[in-house]
C-alpha cells in the first residue's frame, strides 16, 4: 500500500523536524501517517538479552510519545507506528518504495547555510524508488509554530495546518524524460497552491564554450530552442494542473547553483535522481548532491528511469 506518508524517526532533533513535516504533508494528502523506527540490531543482536530490551521500551516509548505529539497537533490524523530490523538505509528504503514518500531529517551545517547529508539519508536516498525528501531541524519547523522536543512532547501549537510560503522549485533537465519528477512537482504545488519554478540550466556544447568569441545571434538562437524544449516538457502538465502558475528559466551554467538560487524563499525543492544498478554503489548523481548539501529547504529527491 502506498497512500500513506512514511518518515524515518531516531530520537533525534532532525527526525523530530521531519515528523512534524510528514504529519503536514499527510494532511495535505489526506493519508495516513507511518512513523518507523529501524533497529539494526535486530541484525545483530545485541551481546545481552537486557541490551535489547532497553532499546526497545526506548523505540517503543519514542513512537508512542511522538504519535500522541502529533495527535495532540492534529487530532483527525491516522496515525501508525512500527519498529523495523535491519540495515537503516536498506529497512528504510524498503518503507519508501511501500509509501507515497519517506521524509528524513538532515543536520544543518552549523552557522553555515545547507544539509549535512550522512550515511543513512544518502544511502536511502540512492536505494530508495519512492520520492525521499529531507528536512532540516531549524528553519523547517511548522509554520503554525508548533515545536515537538525530541522526547515527543508538544511545546507550544496554533494551528493544525502546516504552510509553509514560498514556490515550489523543481531541477529538471529538458533534455531527459523526467515525468515522475514533474508529476511529483506540479502536485505539490497544487496541493499548496503555489506558484512552481521550473528550472533547467544548460551550457553550450564545449567546442563552443572555449570559443573566444561565441556568436550572440548564435547563443541567443540557441537559448531559443532550450525554451522551447522546456516548454514543450512542461505543457502536459500545465494542461494537467491549469490551477498552478508556472515559471520557466533557462539560465546558462551550473545547474546544481540555479537551482540553489531559485530555492532560497521556496517552501520546497523538487530534484531528480535517475535510477542506477551500478555494481560499484549506489549514487545520487552530482546536482542532486550538491543540491541536498548546501539547501536551505526541505529537498525531494524524485528516483526516474
Amino acid at each position: 500500500m502506498t497512500d500513506h506518508v512514511a518518515v524515518g524517526l531516531d530520537g533525534s532533533a532532525e527526525s523530530t523536524a521531519a515528523a512534524q513535516w510528514a504529519a503536514g504533508e499527510a494532511l495535505l494528502r489526506g493519508v495516513p501517517l507511518e512513523i518507523v523506527h529501524v533497529e539494526e540490531w535486530l541484525e545483530h543482536p545485541p551481546h545481552t538479552a537486557s541490551t535489547g530490551e532497553i532499546t526497545r521500551r526506548w523505540a517503543d516509548a519514542l513512537l508512542e510519545e511522538t504519535a500522541g505529539a502529533l495527535l495532540a497537533l492534529h487530532p483527525g490524523l491516522e496515525i501508525t507506528t512500527h519498529r523495523r530490523g535491519g540495515l537503516p538505509p536498506e529497512a528504510l528504503a524498503r518503507a519508501a518504495d511501500t509509501s507515497s514518500m519517506l521524509v528524513l531529517g538532515s543536520r544543518g551545517l552549523g552557522g553555515m547555510a545547507g544539509f549535512v547529508m550522512g550515511s543513512v539519508a544518502s544511502g536511502t536516498v540512492a536505494r530508495a524508488r519512492r520520492p525521499v525528501v529531507l528536512v532540516r531541524a531549524s528553519a523547517d519547523a511548522p509554520a503554525d509554530g508548533a515545536v515537538i522536543t525530541a522526547d515527543g512532547a508538544v511545546v507550544a501549537a496554533d494551528s493544525a495546518v502546516i504552510a509553509a510560503d514560498g514556490a515550489v522549485v523543481a531541477g529538471v533537465d529538458a533534455r531527459r524524460p523526467c515525468g515522475e519528477l514533474l508529476g511529483f512537482a506540479f502536485d505539490a504545488a497544487s496541493r499548496r497552491g503555489h506558484r512552481l519554478r521550473v528550472v533547467h540550466a544548460w551550457t553550450p556544447p564545449p567546442v563552443l564554450s572555449y570559443a573566444p568569441d561565441l556568436d550572440p545571434a548564435l547563443l541567443q538562437e540557441m537559448s531559443r530552442a532550450v525554451a522551447v524544449a522546456l516548454d514543450d516538457m512542461v505543457a502536459p502538465w500545465c494542461d494537467k494542473y491549469p490551477a498552478v502558475e508556472v515559471d520557466r528559466s533557462t539560465p546558462v551554467g551550473q545547474a546544481a547553483v540555479h537551482v540553489l538560487e531559485a530555492a532560497h524563499d521556496s517552501a520546497l525543492v523538487v530534484i531528480g535522481r535517475r535510477i542506477r544498478s551500478s555494481a560499484f554503489g549506489a549514487h545520487i548523481g552530482s546536482v542532486a548532491h550538491a543540491v541536498v548539501h548546501h539547501c536551505t529547504v526541505p529537498v525531494a529527491v524524485v528516483a526516474h528511469d
